[in-house]
């Protein structure tokens, strides 16, 4: 469950004064800002003046029905949650009232506790989808590029202030696709070596037999093919910072060279006997357990003490609440600017699916898909049968397991009497039931 922000604004719209009086009472005492209004003409006045995060609205009024203001809110203010309740329950009403807008229906009598769970339903979609709409500009943009508001995203934020004002080497862990490198180039940008070169190498893509000329240098002559001295990447990086992403992947021996560099701040090109020193700070990434290596003699115990100065773990995008709806938003405005089209948005549902997937990919896998998406879907909406089958499969696998039975129940028989347009003898026909029982279903349903 999302929490929330800020005092949320609730407007409770009957023309019983009994029942406003109870639900003013029962959400305030639940820590909201409760308008009342007795008609939709009250209402409308009072919408005109202050905004609310979620108008709930009794179906019967004279004058002017609930529908119609359902319709009004949904069709003029977006960014607000709708909830109906009546007392002359019908399944064909909650049709039409989901149909129209409404995100929760309850029949009365109802208690405290399904009222305010299905106020914190409505309020939690809502702060989702504001979330996900968020601009990047709202991130925290200081930090070059890292979006997330969430608490072990601001820790790591700490850490990177405190690693950018030493000069030790930092040790950045954490699974792929998390953004190891990005986390490396802003220790880099916050850090005084700013102004000069960051240099970022990946060990595991270089061939063994090329990689210490590559980040040491050659001198001409030194091996087939050298026909010129050129300097390697440590030398490029004078002054600035090396960035050795995946460094568990290196030899045993290229562990000694570089064991000697970080001991003496000087490298030895390939082809010479002259050592030259060399003003740069290291940060290394893996996305591997170096002491289980270590312990496995496949790292060396002494390379891996001068690499684990600082340590700054990068958390998988799963647990980082949140923070996938804003790298969702900015990911969809980014590649909709690139391809010159107005951004899409997203439907609850889909929120719903990002929210629950694992990401097991992180940000380089939300990237990716949302990139997809861009691409691939035409209209201004993006819903849950445009998403990667992956993720569609995990929704349904996952859905509604906090639930009870008679929610999933009275849910599919809802989505089943929308989809025949109420019908009832083809509802029954869909559900394999006769006419009675889904009467019978509906009647208790109803009737509590």
């Amino acid at each position: 469950m999302l929490e929330a922000k800020e005092e949320e604004k609730i407007l409770v719209v009957d023309d019983a004064p009994d029942t406003l009086e109870l639900l003013q009472r029962s959400l305030t005492a639940e820590g909201y800002k409760v308008f009342t209004a007795a008609s939709v003409a009250d209402a409308l006045r009072l919408l005109d003046r202050a905004a609310v995060d979620l108008v709930i609205t009794d179906m019967r009024m004279p004058e002017v029905s609930g529908l119609k203001l359902i319709r009004h809110v949904r069709e003029n203010l977006p960014d607000t949650g709708i909830m109906t309740i009546t007392g002359y329950a019908s399944v064909n009403g909650a049709v039409e009232a989901v149909k129209t807008g409404a995100e929760e229906y309850l029949s009365k009598p109802f208690t405290d506790k399904e009222l305010y769970a299905a106020v914190r339903r409505v309020l939690d979609r809502l702060q989702a989808r504001r979330c996900a709409d968020r601009e990047m500009a709202e991130v925290r943009s200081a930090y070059h590029g890292l979006i997330g508001e969430s608490e072990v995203m601001q820790t790591l934020y700490g850490k990177i202030d405190k690693a950018a004002a030493t000069e030790a080497t930092v040790l950045i862990t954490g699974e792929s696709g998390t953004g190891k490198e990005l986390v490396a180039r802003t220790v880099h940008y916050v850090s005084p070596r700013a102004s000069a070169p960051f240099v970022a190498v990946n060990c595991g893509g270089i061939p063994k037999d090329l990689i210490e000329s590559e980040l040491f240098g050659h001198v001409k002559g030194a091996f087939t093919g050298a026909t010129a001295t050129r300097p390697g990447f440590f030398q490029t990086a004078n002054g600035g910072t090396i960035f050795l992403d995946e460094i568990s992947e290196t030899s045993a021996a290229m562990q000694v060279r570089l064991l000697r560099v970080l001991q003496d701040k000087e490298v030895t090109m390939v082809g010479s006997r002259r050592p030259e020193k060399v003003n740069v700070r290291v940060v290394v990434a893996t996305n591997k357990d170096l002491t289980s290596l270590v312990e496995k003699e496949a790292f060396r115990e002494d390379l891996y003490y001068r690499v684990d100065v600082i340590r700054i773990e990068m958390p998988p995008l799963r647990e980082r609440g949140d923070d996938v709806l804003l790298l969702a938003g900015h990911f969809l405005a980014k590649y909709a600017a690139e391809l010159g089209r107005p951004a899409p948005h997203f439907t609850d549902g889909v929120i719903e699916a990002f929210e629950e997937y694992d990401w097991p990919g992180n940000v380089r896998e939300l990237e990716n898909a949302v990139l997809r998406l861009v691409t691939m879907v035409e209209g201004d909406v993006i819903d849950l049968q445009d998403l990667p089958s992956q993720m569609r499969f995990h929704l349904r696998a996952g859905a509604g397991l906090n639930r009870t039975l008679k929610e999933v129940e009275v849910e599919h028989v809802v989505n089943v009497l929308e989809s025949v347009g109420g019908n009832k003898s083809r509802a029954a026909k869909i559900l394999d039931i006769d006419v009675k029982t889904l009467r019978e279903k509906l009647k208790r349903r109803t009737g509590e």
